[in-house]
Formats: structure tokens, sequence, C-alpha cells
């Protein structure tokens, strides 16, 4: 389905700025069985709102397609579980949290944040519109409603659970078409003091650090913070305060909230002029992006290929969609990939979409050891390199391919082998 029209303001929306062609779902992983069926393809195009500042896709896919059913289960990165434990006792702390207060958290997944809630004997309720995710929170005790987050569900989340003192919803913004709708939703469910608190990828990370295989079907929007300002004030919310996480490449956490008379903290103006400052809110900023994409595109395409030519092996780290996003941009597949590695037990087995390249347990990486394996989830890199410093250690070496392709060798290995003219090498 395309759109001409900004999802936020409703004005006529320019032309793209970056097209990357047609890809796959990023989430649609294929069963063995289906090896030899054609995938259904949708053109993955992004445009800037002139008006309201709002980075958005032209086509997209109805929500129940995407996230009906659904592989990506938070609790499998080490990285994301000790984000979400640090972010669980900073707000405790911030809003003075205890056992009469209240937690909500949209697109909550299976549970990994609101565990930490619940252990300080805070009552928690997780939203998840995923069936077999919801099904595997509930199995471990965090209380779940299977549903899309919305205007619809606001009654019976209120007469189910009550108003919440504190609605999070991490890396889910991004998610949603109805963006004003579900953000008149989040006002409706808080209490008159209460408080929203949202973290999503930043767009400015991505510009800078030519991120581009975050952008995927699920990922409708892609966030500035004057864009938010805009959204969350037509919803009857201040933004009050901003920080920036090193999460997902580069993330904002924004505090809104819904009581009169809050003022914005001095981050959020600082941010804003520093937005002004960079041209996020111009459209050259975004036109500009283009050419870095295919810088990146080209260098990464070349670096596995003259790989391949000189007779290395080729396998890769990871199963997220963002790889599938960069695997199929890049026009990379099992011709060049012999096959990847993942935590997740409900992806292996199963086949990348588009690239086909079959998904092993991380077992796979010492029995096969590839001379070469790309890091798909390279903002969880040091988290991987560490679980795989056994494979360093045997010769082997990574690829990182965000912002620049680059070479990751063990210590003591020699350059020689790993000399393309391409990418740099680097000592892990």
């Amino acid at each position: 389905m395309s759109e001409t029209q900004c999802l936020g303001c409703g004005q006529q929306l320019g032309t793209p700025f970056l097209d990357l062609g047609c890809s796959p779902l990023a989430n649609s992983y294929v069963p063995p069985e289906r090896a030899g069926q054609p995938e259904q393809c949708f053109p993955l195009r992004v445009a800037y709102c002139e008006h309201c500042h709002l980075v958005q896709l032209l086509d997209r896919v109805p929500p129940e397609e995407l996230f009906t059913e659904y592989l990506y289960f938070s609790s499998y990165s080490d990285t994301v579980l000790r984000h979400a434990a640090q972010m669980a006792r900073q707000l405790i702390q911030r809003f003075g949290l205890g056992p009469s207060h209240r937690v909500v958290e949209v697109a909550s997944n299976d549970g990994y944040l609101l565990q930490y809630f619940q252990r300080a004997g805070i009552p928690v309720l997780g939203v998840e519109p995923a069936k077999n995710i919801a099904a595997y929170a509930l199995q471990r005790g965090i209380p779940t409603l299977n549903a899309f987050f919305g205007p619809p569900l606001v009654p019976q989340l209120l007469a189910e659970f009550g108003a919440a003192d504190l609605l999070i919803g991490n890396n889910v913004l991004a998610h949603v078409p109805e963006i004003n709708g579900f953000l008149s939703a989040v006002r409706d469910c808080l209490k008159p003091d209460g408080w929203a608190v949202f973290e999503f990828p930043y767009v400015v990370d991505l510009v800078e650090h030519c991120e581009f295989d975050t952008i995927y079907h699920e990922h409708v929007f892609y966030y500035s913070l004057s864009a938010v300002e805009r959204l969350a004030r037509r919803a009857g919310l201040t933004l009050a305060d901003v920080s920036h996480q090193s999460l997902h490449g580069g993330s904002l956490r924004i505090f809104l909230s819904r009581a009169p008379g809050v003022q914005p903290t001095e981050a959020v103006s600082y941010m804003l002029e520093r937005e002004q400052r960079l041209g996020v809110t111009s459209a050259g900023y975004y036109q500009r992006f283009a050419a870095a994409v295919e810088r990146v595109r080209s260098q990464l395409r070349s670096l596995l290929m003259e790989l391949k030519a000189k007779g290395h092996r080729l396998a890769a780290y990871g199963a997220p969609a963002k790889g599938n996003t960069l695997l199929n941009v890049c026009q990379i597949d099992n011709r060049t990939i012999e096959f990847t590695v993942d935590r997740n037990p409900f992806k292996q087995g199963k086949l990348l979409p588009g690239s086909r390249i079959p998904v092993l347990a991380p077992e796979a990486l010492l029995e096969s050891m590839p001379d070469f394996v790309l890091i798909l989830p390279w903002n969880i890199a040091q988290e991987i390199i560490e679980q795989q410093k056994e494979y360093l250690r045997r010769g082997g070496q990574f690829i990182l391919p965000i912002p620049t392709p680059r070479i990751i060798r063990g210590p003591g290995q020699s350059t020689a082998a790993v000399r393309t003219g391409v990418g740099e090498s680097e000592d892990a």
C-alpha cells in the first residue's frame, strides 16, 4: 500500500530520498520445505515530510501481516537484557515506583523488561500483539494482553488493570502507522500525573552512521526529536525530557507527561537546537544520505566478492531483521554466505528471507570454521565477539558492515590474508 500523505500531519509528501528496491518482509523467515517457493516482495522507499519533519516509508504493509506471529525474542540478547535491567532501576528510582503503582508496557515482547519491575513488587501488564510471544511471556509469569495497542483497547485495559503511573514502549513507536491515535491512547491510559517513556532508534544516528539496514517494512517511521515533539503536542502530551542511548546503533529515550504545567528540561531544548544546526529539519539532510548508502553497499559487496574469489569460506552471525535488509540490498545470498548462526532456537532451521541463507545454532561456527563471519547485528558486535573468542583464537575473522565495512581479527593474526583494498582491519 503506497501513501503520498504524511501519516503525522496529513500534508503531501515529496519524492522519496532513498529507494532500496523491493525486499521481502524482514522477519518472514522461510521454512526449509518452502525453499523453492517464491516470496512476496514490497518496495522499500523513504520520504521526508517538510511540514512536520517526520521521516516515513511510502509503501506500507498492514501490521497484522507483520506482528501476529513473530520470531524476535528480546531475551536472547545479553546486551538488551542488561539495558532493560538498568532502565527498570532508573525508572523505579526516578518515579519512586512501588507496589501501589502500575506499569504498562506496550509491545512487551517476552517480558524481558517487565520482569525487573515485577521483581521489585510492582504490578505490571504487558500488551503484545504476537500470539506466540504473548503466550511465551504468560508462561514466564508476566501478565500479558495479546492485542494491538490503540484506542479500541483503552476501555479494556482501564477496566482490567487500571490507569498507569508509567507506560513504557521500547522500539514500538516506529512500528505504528496510526501514530496519532496511538499516542492519544497512551494519554488516555495514564493517570492524571502519569508518565510515558519511549525508546526508539534515532534518525540522526541512522543518517550519520549510514545505518540503512535498520530500514525495513516494520519500521514505518524514523524519528527526530523535532518530529516527536509535534506528535506529542498533538496528542495532548508534553515532551518533558530526553536522553541519548547507545542501544540499537543510537536511540532516544523520551519522557512524555500528561500533567499540565510540566516544563521541558534543558536537554530537550539542546537537542532540538542541535537538530536545527545539523539540518535535520530540512530535506537536504536526507538527500545526502542516499549517496552514503550506495558507498557502503558497494564497499561491502566488493569486499565479500573479493574474499570469495580468493577461495575464502564466508558465513554470518545472527538472523536479525536488519541483517535481511543489508543482505538483500547488497544482493548477497547463499551462493556467497554458506550459513548464519543465531542463539534464537525459533529461527534455527529456517532460511533468511530473500537470501535463503540457512540459520544454524552458534556451535556451527567452531564446527565448520569459516574463514570470515559477517556480523549482521553489528549493534551488539562486542557481545558476539566476547562469546566467540574461541573462533577468533582459532584464526577466524569477523566482518563489521556498518558504518564502513571492516575486518576484525584476533590478537596476533597476520593481516596479509585480509588485504582486500576495501575494508580496514583491526584487532578484537
